[in-house]
């Protein structure tokens, strides 16, 4: 979304006050509060305040991405900028939002500099803003901030149990699988079911038994040694997931909720969660997830620059 300071009606970042309790880390001074960029400018997040008319609040209508910056031998990284921003520029497309995926780059680049992040978790969010109500988003205010937090580990980086939800994912057809703001409720959902049956994640199945994938995260299995990712339509495109596929080879095809029960180890990935490994699945339990160990492991090598594949997804900051 263009948001340069000329064309964009000046307003109130969402989830502002909320950021402000945000913890600094690494060289951050303990005094300084946390920034965010919003629309053009590094500005302070209690310094900012959201319409209550404004648009995505009521109706959802805004996209948002999950990234991570990590410290390597070098300085700060973001992993994988390029690919997140573009898979956000296809979200904002398809609400008819404008997008500058350069101007999204400097912001994250400048809020982590801002905040003297280094292991940091990043989310930009564009959105349509204040104004009347109604469905019909045209010629309505666009925004768009960069907010960045001390790392957070989605699943607490622990060996999550795992309960099969009762409710089903998004279908495509309805809501195509990209990080539009509105389609997280059904994650929600789902998340609040698993939790109150006394589990820490839930994982879609659809109507035909097929695997589809947990609330924020896709599924791999592992079987005899080979690693398969699971497929589906209905599932987010992961950027962990293609890297993952392409450090450990494995294949991508779709997998019968049975299937998934007979593997040796099954994991989640997912920018935040990184490669988390499943412990249990309703009653089925699982081993020790060596292979899963081996990845996870691989993986935080490359995001912090220590592997040869790391110069091709690592942006310095």
């Amino acid at each position: 979304m263009a948001t340069q300071s000329d064309t964009m009606t000046s307003g109130p970042a969402v989830h502002g006050r909320a950021l402000a309790s945000a913890r600094a880390n690494g060289a951050q001074a303990a005094d300084a509060r946390p920034k965010l960029w919003f629309d053009g400018q590094i500005a302070d997040v209690d310094a900012l305040q959201a319409d209550l008319t404004t648009h995505a609040m009521h109706y959802g209508s805004g996209v948002f991405e999950g990234i991570r910056a990590y410290a390597t031998a070098s300085g700060a990284a973001v992993f994988r900028l390029p690919e997140h921003l573009e898979r956000m520029r296809r979200g904002a497309e398809l609400l008819g939002m404008q997008f500058d995926a350069q101007q999204a780059t400097e912001a994250t680049l400048a809020t982590l500099r801002a905040n003297r992040h280094r292991d940091a978790y990043i989310r930009p969010l564009a959105w349509y803003g204040e104004g009347g109500f109604g469905l019909d988003v045209s010629g309505r205010p666009q925004h768009m901030m960069v907010s960045t937090t001390p790392t957070l580990v989605h699943l607490a980086g622990s060996r999550a149990r795992v309960a099969v939800s009762s409710w089903r994912r998004n279908p495509a057809d309805s809501l195509p699988p990209l990080k539009l703001c509105g389609a997280y409720v059904n994650s929600i959902l789902a998340k609040r079911e698993s939790k109150a049956r006394g589990f820490d994640e839930a994982l879609f199945v659809d109507r035909d038994g097929f695997v589809v994938e947990c609330t924020g995260a896709n599924v791999f299995a592992v079987k005899d040694g080979r690693v398969t990712a699971v497929e589906h339509r209905d599932a987010l495109p992961g950027i962990t997931r293609d890297t993952l596929m392409t450090l450990s080879g494995a294949v991508s095809r779709s997998l019968t909720f049975e299937e998934l029960l007979e593997a040796d180890e099954v994991f989640a990935c997912g920018t935040a969660a990184e490669v988390a490994p499943i412990a249990e699945i309703e009653e089925r339990r699982f081993g020790d997830n060596p292979v899963t160990r081996e990845l996870a492991a691989l993986y935080a090598r490359v995001v912090r620059g220590e592997e040869s594949a790391s110069a091709q997804w690592l942006t310095p900051v």
